[in-house]
């Protein structure tokens, strides 16, 4: 296991498999292109070629190759690509050389070659349905990475990372606003941005067959389990159960086991092979007193049943279910269930029922707008909010809705700039939302005190407020005014009141 998650991904010199050797002259057989194994002079970060002269020809040579090999992903000047992928975030398509792919990637060698004995490829579908405009009219194939990737999960600058590293031999860093959130004060170490980078980049290595890249993410996906909240180890069990990462998958499931995330998270966002055995650690490692506390199987017939009728959309349903039993929405944590999985319009006539306590926490220790936060759903946020919910409340480990956004968005979102005419930005628009109103509210202060900080700053103000009053108190009084002294010690005694409560 890696001892840093750095952001910088690869030094500019660094190469992980070439696929030469100084003695090798035979052509290779017919097929597929086959990855050799990483010999002792090669890997990450490994040094020269050796062997004397003929070694560091080979090296120079190599570099030369990878250099000009470069120029076709980065010199718009020189367009020689062939074949063009579009990738979900609504972009201009990826353009991208066959041969290159085909020769270092059998998984297109199989895509390309297909499509050139004639058969059906996982391409003809884009031509046909009118080619995506551009593609069709100039007879280039067109590619979706959706149909190339279960679910398209590879986004634009992970699959240009991957071009890179196929053309040249040489992983290059990745670009700091997209490993990196938009807190301030977050280390970007293994921050939401970060740790979605390198899941994208191993689903890529995966589905397109590079083991040299599978290894290097394996160990990178490895380093961030123990460092990360436990939200942002889901979508590394997500892509380690796709790839078949035994060792990733068993400490991420060890990792959920041992934390406080609810059955719910589990049967909704991961596999049921999955859930199974993390319930089945849980139940194995339970003590005596965690028996005694089982929820009453009555009562959790009940919540569920009233999870299901939100999940069809059906609020009448749910006030049926809350008349027949004495289960209530906030027992059920229904308010909760709709800000992390339903539409905004459920929330809405959720809401408009009066039955939730806005501000209630769950279990561990979110209200619903913290989970419409993490969701990052503007509409969800605004429903919420009109109605009354607290934006400066906060979890259990010290985090408000604008920590909780900003800590999801990449700070590409944050620091985009968006065209007249063109649909705003939801990551930024979330944290706007969420701004506007602490700012509109600059006084609401959450009952229990939670934060160090808002702590320091309460005590801050009690010696400002205590100094000046002491200040006031000595300063000889005129004798021609008689006025009542105003009561400043008052609010002194009061704040301190307030922070020993607290």
């Amino acid at each position: 296991m890696e001892h840093s998650s750095s952001i910088t991904f690869a030094s500019s010199s660094s190469y992980l498999s070439n696929g030469s050797s100084p003695c090798s002259v035979a052509l290779p057989p017919a097929g597929p292109p086959q990855a050799p194994p990483l010999t002792a002079g090669e890997g990450w970060g490994g040094g020269g070629a050796a062997g004397g002269s003929g070694g560091s020809v080979e090296a120079v040579s190599l570099n030369r190759l990878s250099k000009n090999l470069e120029r076709l992903l980065i010199d718009e000047d020189l367009d020689c690509s062939d074949a063009d992928v579009e990738v979900p975030d609504g972009g201009p398509p990826v353009a991208i050389h066959r041969c290159i792919l085909a020769a270092r990637s059998p998984f297109f060698y199989n895509l390309f070659a297909a499509r050139g004995r004639g058969g059906a490829a996982r391409g003809d579908a884009a031509d046909a349905a009118g080619g995506a405009g551009e593609g069709a009219a100039s007879g280039r194939p067109r590619y979706k990475m959706d149909e190339l990737v279960p679910g398209g999960r590879v986004g634009r600058e992970a699959f240009q990372a991957f071009l890179g590293y196929v053309y040249t031999g040489k992983l290059r860093p990745a670009p700091l606003d997209v490993v990196s959130c938009a807190d301030p004060v977050c280390p970007h170490d293994s921050c939401p941005p970060i740790i979605r980078f390198a899941v994208e980049l191993m689903y890529a290595a995966w589905t397109f067959k590079i083991p040299e890249l599978i290894s290097l993410f394996q160990r990178r996906l490895l380093n961030f389990v123990d460092k990360t909240l436990v939200e942002d180890v889901i979508p590394i069990l997500q892509v380690a159960s796709h790839s078949e990462l035994t060792q990733v998958l068993d400490k991420c499931i060890h990792r959920i086991a041992r934390s406080d995330l609810d059955d719910i998270s589990l049967d909704k966002e991961l596999p049921p092979e999955v859930v199974e055995e993390i319930k089945n650690i849980r139940k194995k490692s339970q003590t005596a007193d965690d028996d005694a506390s089982i929820s009453d199987p009555v009562h959790e017939k009940r919540v569920r049943r009233i999870h299901r009728a939100l999940d069809s959309d059906d609020v009448e349903l749910v006030k049926l279910l809350l008349n027949e039993s004495e289960i209530t929405l906030d027992d059920a944590n229904a308010l909760h269930y709709a800000a992390s999985y339903c539409d905004s319009k459920v929330v809405s006539e959720l809401l408009d029922l009066g039955l939730a306590n806005l501000n209630l926490k769950n279990s561990r220790g979110y209200t619903a707008l913290h989970l419409a936060a993490m969701r990052k759903e503007p509409a969800i946020i605004m429903c919420l909010l009109n109605k009354g919910a607290n934006v400066s409340q906060l979890t259990a480990d010290g985090r408000s809705a604008i920590s909780i956004c900003r800590r999801l968005t990449r700070g590409k979102d944050y620091n985009t700039k968006m065209e007249q005419g063109q649909e705003s930005n939801k990551d930024r628009l979330c944290i706007d939302i969420l701004e506007r109103e602490m700012m509109r509210n600059p006084m609401l202060v959450e009952d229990a005190v939670t934060s160090p900080l808002l702590a320091d700053d309460l005590h801050m103000k009690l010696l400002y407020l205590e100094n000046r009053d002491c200040s006031f108190l000595l300063k000889p009084r005129s004798p021609c005014k008689s006025r009542k002294q105003t009561p400043r010690k008052n609010l002194a005694v009061l704040l301190h009141q307030v922070l020993l409560v607290n």
